[in-house]
């Protein structure tokens, strides 16, 4: 029977587990490149099937969040190289997740300048910046010759994931991002080529893929989705017809995967009418990878019963470096402390014991 121990095939990988590590922001590279810290904390984890890095800005119109590292400079290929590098060595494999925060970042990151977004929407609550919270801003609406711009920093990103010797790369389409922002319609407001019907507003994450997928190679490229989410006040009023959409139209790609996040479902209605995401498993023609509040029981019973074909763990492997091993030997889980989540050093990032240690 198939469980979470079993060798997975994506792409061109052989993965040896189907435990697979989630996109966590971790806010520790304070100049947005990678450094030994984030070396020894992917590292560890690199017994993992597949590590899928912490979203990563594809350029500097893409940050969000303070101390969050990039994949769009020389020199932030070369941070990254060196954490690939250190999990290769572990028998790892690592994609690299491309992010553009879009409305949810703020002037403080810009120079002053507004964060863009499909619509003027401003959402409600208020964006982390280095001094520590203000309330968000007013967007500003991406003019429609602005975008083969965007796209085409996707596609520069996926490249620098390529020399930086990433297995592949994982298009940030979820959580209110802004590939998510076209997506949904309490949030794109176009009347243009990118608005208004479903087929327009899936038009930038389509557009985006085939970048990505031209750059790399299709077999190199997952996209994460999140149908159900209101994070980032985000919300759509048909949300199975648009994500039904969207992966009708991605299965054309060949992907290597897609990662469908049930974030949302624990607050059915938030969002806009709740569905069932397994409608989106059965359109689904490759690989699916689930992700929300899983533990070792429920992740089995789900690729036992064919709902996912992996899952990603998010605070279980911030907690548990060797989370695959506490998996396979039933130990108990480190309790994770959310106080050190997000920034500061060490602690609570590299320092939590495995079980040679306790």
């Amino acid at each position: 029977m198939t469980d979470l121990f079993s060798p997975i095939t994506i792409g061109p990988l052989t993965l040896p587990n189907r435990i697979f590590m989630a996109p966590l922001t971790r806010n520790r590279a304070p100049d947005t490149v990678p450094n030994p810290l984030m070396v020894t904390y992917y590292a560890q984890r690199a017994e993992a099937g597949l590590i899928i890095s912490e979203g990563s800005q594809i350029s500097p119109q893409g940050i969000g969040y303070p101390a969050t590292p990039g994949i769009h400079t020389d020199e932030q290929v070369e941070g990254w190289k060196a954490v690939i590098d250190a999990v290769h060595e572990r028998g790892g494999h690592m994609f690299c997740q491309l992010w553009h925060c879009g409305r949810v970042s703020h002037p403080d990151f810009h120079g002053g300048e507004l964060p863009v977004a499909p619509s003027a929407i401003r959402p409600e609550g208020q964006a982390v910046i280095y001094e520590g919270m203000k309330d968000f801003v007013t967007p500003r609406a991406l003019d429609i010759d602005e975008i083969p711009g965007i796209v085409a920093d996707y596609a520069h990103a996926a490249d620098c994931a390529r020399r930086a010797g990433f297995d592949g790369v994982e298009i940030h389409a979820a959580n209110g991002y802004l590939i998510d922002q076209f997506l949904r319609d309490g949030s794109n407001q176009r009347t243009d080529d990118y608005g208004g019907t479903i087929e327009n507003r899936a038009r930038f994450l389509l557009e985006v893929t085939e970048a990505v997928c031209d750059t790399l190679g299709a077999d190199r490229v997952g996209v994460r989705l999140s149908p159900l989410q209101p994070f980032n006040d985000m919300r759509d009023s048909n949300p199975q017809a648009t994500f039904t959409h969207a992966v009708q139209a991605l299965n054309r790609f060949g992907l290597a995967y897609l990662h469908v996040t049930e974030m949302g479902s624990e607050t059915p209605g938030a969002a806009g009418p709740a569905f069932d995401l397994q409608e989106l498993r059965r359109l689904w023609n490759g690989i699916y990878i689930t992700n929300g509040g899983y533990d070792k029981e429920k992740a089995n019973r789900a690729i036992g019963e064919g709902e996912a074909d992996a899952v990603a763990f998010g605070v279980s492997f911030i907690a548990n470096p060797d989370l695959v091993t506490r998996f396979r030997q039933d130990a108990p889980l480190n309790t994770p402390d959310p106080d050190t989540f997000y920034g500061g050093d060490a602690h609570g990032y590299t320092d939590y014991p495995t079980l040679e240690k306790t």
